[in-house]
């Protein structure tokens, strides 16, 4: 192996320590960074040639480790870590920020009227149903019939709460009507991910022991990560659709946005920006990317097969997905 670097690196995890909060916050702060989508396909493609040549042990000369770790992460924005497929642009972690600051602050200023809570959910959840398909666990993608029945469902029980939501707001203050939104969104993410994500429910997804072998496909293991990503979802959209309500309606008594009420829409978009960036790596840091379970919490089968091939092993790991 020629070059700088040692060869051994690992740079299949990520380079801050994942048993801490802090290392996994810093870890998503650099996977959510909106600056990702900057990127050219040359960019993009040279970081991919980088990461798979070091791992087979090829190191261009001049390498140093910082350019490494900064290839390993403009490939991980960008390609899925079981499939290695590119992902869909408005699919990838650091189309969070910039996609959901929009979609958001514009549900948060149309929620008055029918058309518009239909428009802005349907818009919200079929973003959602891209990204909770990009960035899915495992290897075996849904067909076109199980990705149409999963986003058809997702998007109707995401409006038809909303509108149900929407009609009980009308008998209470206008503060608590703008919430209404954030209940929205957090009853269709119970309902999106799970049905984005079916075919894991059903097939399981790839277990593997600590050093990355695969052993087998576990349901147990998707429920685990399923749960874990509809509450790291849910919690991040709070900070977002909770602190914005407040300051609009302080906002709208005063002569500006009486005057100037087109402001409301972007000063909206812009509140809820800010709590993105710091809301959306947090949240995705509340549970390891790389999950763990015990092995008598795995299926029977599964347990049995394990028992009999690795009898020394405690606990199998898999990819959440995000």
């Amino acid at each position: 192996m020629s070059g700088e670097l040692p060869p051994n690196i690992n740079i299949r995890e990520p380079r801050w320590d994942q048993s801490t909060f802090l290392g996994r916050a810093n870890h998503f702060f650099t996977v959510t960074d909106p600056r990702n989508l900057l990127l050219t396909e040359e960019q993009l493609e040279g970081a991919r040639k980088t990461v798979q040549d070091y791992r087979q042990g090829i190191v261009p000369p001049g390498l140093t480790e910082n350019e490494l770790w900064r290839a390993k992460y403009i490939y991980d924005s960008a390609f899925h870590p079981d499939t290695g497929e590119k992902m869909v642009l408005i699919g990838r972690m650091s189309a969070q920020v910039p996609m959901n600051m929009t979609i958001t602050g514009c549900m948060m200023t149309f929620y008055r009227t029918t058309p518009a809570v239909v428009f802005w959910q349907w818009i919200n959840q079929s973003f959602n149903a891209v990204v909770n398909y990009t960035n899915r666990s495992g290897d075996a993608p849904l067909t076109v019939n199980e990705l149409g029945t999963a986003y058809v469902s997702a998007t109707t029980g995401a409006v038809a709460t909303a509108l149900g939501l929407n009609s009980l707001a009308k008998h209470v203050s206008p503060l608590v009507g703008r919430f209404v939104p954030f209940a929205a969104v957090a009853a269709a993410n119970c309902i999106n991910i799970p049905l984005m994500r079916q075919r894991e429910l059903k097939l399981g997804i790839p277990v593997t022991d600590e050093n990355g072998t695969r052993l087998g496909e576990s349901a147990q293991a998707a429920q685990q990560a399923i749960a874990q990503v509809v509450v790291s979802r849910i919690l991040m959209a709070v900070p977002g659709m909770v602190i914005p309500p407040f300051i609009m309606n302080t906002l709208e008594r005063k002569a500006l946005l009486k005057r100037f009420p087109w402001m409301s829409a972007p000063i909206q978009v812009g509140l809820v920006g800010v709590c993105l960036v710091f809301a959306t790596p947090l949240c995705c840091a509340l549970f390891p990317q790389k999950s763990s379970m015990s092995v008598r919490s795995l299926e029977a089968e599964l347990q049995a097969q394990l028992q009999e091939s690795h009898p020394a092993l405690r606990r199998v790991y898999f990819n959440k997905g995000l």
